[in-house]
């Protein structure tokens, strides 16, 4: 399944021009974004707290062949299976070989971005199979036929009004605006098919490598259903995302919900593992996805992306993201975090406008729960972009651009030149005017 034709400038102008959609990135970014920051200053301690964070993730992506493989021992010594996937084609087999093997004809999801970036949906839906997003924001968009367009808000850009017409058409309802009455209408429409479905699949927020189990967070309660009923529980989740220990699992836990959503705590905190699915006579999967992980983790000046705990806090304070919002990123990773994610995973010439339409004011690492050194990674994009990129396959265009700046490089290591260069710039100038 091949990526559609990206451009950059034209998502940005769209949203820029779509006034429901400026109006909730407004609101997004005035609410969770400040709200986050204030939530970090009733923390005692919160800067050590940081910092133990930020040596967990950072310890765990150096040490991802040992947790990994203590993570499947653990998983499968419970009576569950792990699966590994090198990219999205081969995670799609997989995925496809379980549903026929379960004779699986629906599935519920919980919100998954690794889900999002393989393509679930497009798939069991080529394979006659009916795959239901629980997830309020995700539901509201698959009934609409978009994509999301904020990692934990993916309906941000919907009005009440709209999300009440789109119920009214496609759930042949009594049309309303009311918040509470919508939600009525998604959870009635939604409890039927939890006891219809022969999977759930879900993402994973933390996977606990000495446990084999997966920590789960919402706020709605979904994902506890897409868990619990179907016989089948199939995990999807990026390589990166394992901790060691509980422990280890739970602080991170401190700050993710604070970062996401300025709560001391979600609402819904699921631990789960094969045990808990074999004691229902069901059967317990988990696909861990490399897609390029490895090969951004061999790489000294980028590996630190993938300590990102998928927050969400660096597009709630973002001015770029605040503006032209989550499409423009052109997968389901934007913002700040999806402008360095992006490139390395699926293409540094395809995606080389997201590194450089950032603005580097560093708001996103002030915000980011783990501090993570987004500016400097994306000034380290542009630098190796300009230079040409043997790892990753790229080459300088040489056109204008290249050689002023390759003439720039030159003549600034040397003060008498650039003095000179200078001096003649100007006259040429004056000349003009």
């Amino acid at each position: 399944m091949g990526r559609e034709t990206f451009n950059y400038r034209k998502k940005a102008w769209e949203a820029l021009k779509d006034p429901q959609f400026q109006k909730g990135l407004q609101s997004i970014q005035m609410r969770i974004g400040k709200a986050t920051l204030e939530s970090y200053r009733e923390v005692e301690g919160i800067e050590e707290l940081r910092r133990k964070a930020k040596e967990i993730r950072l310890n765990a992506v150096d040490n991802l062949d040992e947790y990994i493989s203590t993570f499947t021992q653990r998983v499968r010594q419970g009576g569950g299976e792990v699966f590994f996937a090198k990219d999205s084609e081969s995670a799609r087999s997989i995925l496809l070989e379980l549903a026929l093997k379960h004779k699986v004809r629906k599935v519920v999801k919980g919100k998954s971005m690794v889900g999002e970036e393989i393509g679930i949906n497009h798939l069991l839906e080529s394979e006659g199979i009916t795959p239901i997003e629980t997830d309020l924001g995700e539901f509201i968009i698959q009934l609409a036929g978009e994509r999301p367009s904020h990692i934990l808000g993916p309906a941000i850009h919907k009005s009440k009004e709209q999300i009440g017409r789109l119920f009214q058409e496609k759930l042949k309802v009594p049309y309303t605006n009311v918040p509470e009455e919508l939600t009525t209408i998604a959870r009635n429409a939604l409890r039927d098919q939890f006891f219809e479905a022969d999977m759930g699949i879900t993402g994973c927020n933390l996977a606990i490598a000495s446990t084999g189990q997966v920590m789960l967070v919402s706020n709605e309660g979904n994902i506890r259903f897409s868990i619990t009923i179907p016989k089948v529980h199939l995990v999807i989740m990026g390589m990166e995302r394992i901790v060691w220990s509980f422990r280890e699992a739970l602080l991170l836990l401190q700050l993710l919900s604070r970062a996401a959503t300025a709560q001391s705590m979600a609402t819904y905190v699921s631990i789960v593992g094969p045990q808990e699915k074999l004691s229902k006579n069901g059967t317990f999967y988990v696909l861990i996805l490399d897609n390029g992980r490895s090969r951004i983790s061999s790489d000294p000046d980028f590996k630190e992306i993938l300590s990102c705990i998928r927050c969400g806090a660096c597009l709630n304070i973002c001015p770029v993201y605040g503006k032209i919002g989550g499409w423009a990123y052109g997968e389901v990773y934007s913002g700040p975090v999806g402008a360095v994610l992006n490139p390395l995973l699926f293409g540094v010439e395809r995606y080389k406008d997201l590194f450089f339409g950032e603005t580097l004011c560093g708001a996103c690492k002030d915000i980011c729960p783990l501090q993570i050194e987004i500016p400097r990674m994306l000034l380290e994009l542009r630098r190796r972009y300009k230079e040409g990129w043997d790892k990753y396959e790229i080459r300088p265009k040489k056109n204008l651009e290249y050689f002023a700046i390759k003439g720039f490089e030159h003549y600034s290591k040397s003060p008498r030149v650039y003095d000179l260069i200078t001096k003649i710039i100007a006259v040429f100038q004056r000349y003009r005017t």
